[in-house]
């Protein structure tokens, strides 16, 4: 069996139906938010490898808890700071009458992972108000379905090794209905390996162009499937995709890391007859989606 995937007609996280993106910057500030938006409520869950995560409702996407609705992501740079943009989204998205309905309003579900990017020389000076808050809601209000990649979004202030970081994106269709896109931003310790724009190393061969200081990197990002995939599977899908960091970037998964990576899916196409075999074809061109993410957004920064 052979299989012949085709990049998608925008190559972006937004040839998923029904998924859209929006991205807010600050150049004064040197950083960004980045929103995922769904049309409808998606399932999610989530693999995360680095060893110094910075994310909010990581545990509600777990195949063992009951949350089968999720209703956002948001990726943000401005380390812990940043994840004030996720509770600005779950606030606007629950006046507009979207969220699990278990109260007297709207409880949005809407998960979030940072990237570290206060040394990268913008004015962090912002005292007692960080910018996340206004970025977020900027983002909200420039959701597309064609999002842009590049120094953009959470990737704006972003380094990855020894050169601009970003956000990028890329897409896979099959025949037959199955869709797999990626959006990665990219603010890692190690360096792009050739595949990504970066040096030929050989085995054995490390290049550290970075101090190593616990958690003040990452590539955080999301594929995304309309496959009517279970929680569990996701959880699969996301393992199988974050070796596509693995494959563009070496050192990975550093104590220096939070390498986080969602899965989502919108369920809009039926599995077929072979549910497993249909998961590890999606997860390895979910895979291919995170390699060729990581060397989209290094172009694009560049």
């Amino acid at each position: 069996m052979k299989v012949n995937a085709k990049q998608g007609p925008f190559n972006s996280l937004g040839d998923v139906p029904g998924i859209r993106v929006g991205h807010a910057s600050d150049k004064g500030v040197r950083t960004g938010v980045t929103v995922v938006l769904p049309e409808e409520p998606v399932l999610i869950s989530v693999d995360v490898r680095g060893g110094g995560p910075g994310t909010r409702d990581t545990d509600a996407c777990s195949p063992d808890n009951f949350l089968e609705d999720f209703h956002g992501l948001v990726f943000s740079g401005g380390s812990v700071f940043g994840l004030a943009a996720a509770d600005t989204v779950t606030s606007i998205l629950s006046e507009q009458g979207i969220g699990l309905p278990i109260g007297p309003r709207p409880v949005p579900v809407v998960p979030s992972a940072i990237l570290y990017d206060l040394a990268n020389g913008g004015d962090k000076d912002w005292g007692e108000t960080p910018p996340y808050h206004g970025l977020a809601r900027q983002a909200l209000l420039n959701v597309s379905s064609v999002p842009a990649s590049g120094p953009v979004g959470a990737g704006f202030g972003a380094i990855a090794g020894d050169r601009p970081g970003g956000v990028g994106m890329a897409s896979l269709c099959l025949e037959g209905g199955m869709i797999i896109a990626a959006m990665v931003c990219v603010n890692s310790f190690g360096i792009p390996l050739p595949v990504a724009g970066g040096p030929d190393l050989s085995p054995g061969d490390i290049d550290l162009p970075k101090a190593g200081i616990e958690g003040t990197n990452t590539s955080i990002g999301v594929v995304a499937t309309n496959m009517d995939f279970t929680k569990s599977q996701l959880r699969r899908l996301a393992i199988m995709a974050q070796d596509g960091l693995a494959r563009a970037i070496r050192p990975i998964h550093t104590p220096f890391d939070g390498d986080t990576i969602f899965a989502l899916s919108t369920r809009d196409q039926k599995l077929r007859g072979e549910p497993s075999l249909d998961l590890a074809i999606a997860g390895t061109l979910a895979s291919d989606c995170v390699m060729m993410a990581v060397k989209s957004a290094l172009q694009g920064a560049s």
